[in-house]
């Protein structure tokens, strides 16, 4: 039986202009990676789509222009998840 890979990426937004790639990686690492977020509180989006756009990006990157809208669309969704506005 064939297990479908499992692929993650995190982002950080406020040390730049625009949020960039901080880890990333498949099976294994991607469930450390998605762990470690919980354990610090952090929000977690499933987006596969975006994460395949993501696993393009370079570590320490910043993320490509055309995918502003979409992270925008799931940093907003986050900061109200929190209780929180941008700049607050």
């Amino acid at each position: 039986m064939r297990f479908k890979s499992k692929k993650a990426v995190a982002l950080e937004y406020g040390q730049r202009e625009s949020p960039s790639l901080i880890a990333k990686g498949d099976d294994e690492l991607a469930f450390e990676i998605i762990a470690e977020a919980k354990k610090h509180g952090i929000f977690i989006a499933e987006d596969p789509q975006l994460v395949a756009a993501l696993s393009r990006v370079g570590l320490s990157e910043e993320i490509p222009e055309e995918l502003y809208h979409a992270i925008a669309v799931i940093l907003s969704w986050a900061y109200w998840m929190k209780g929180l506005r941008p700049n607050n």
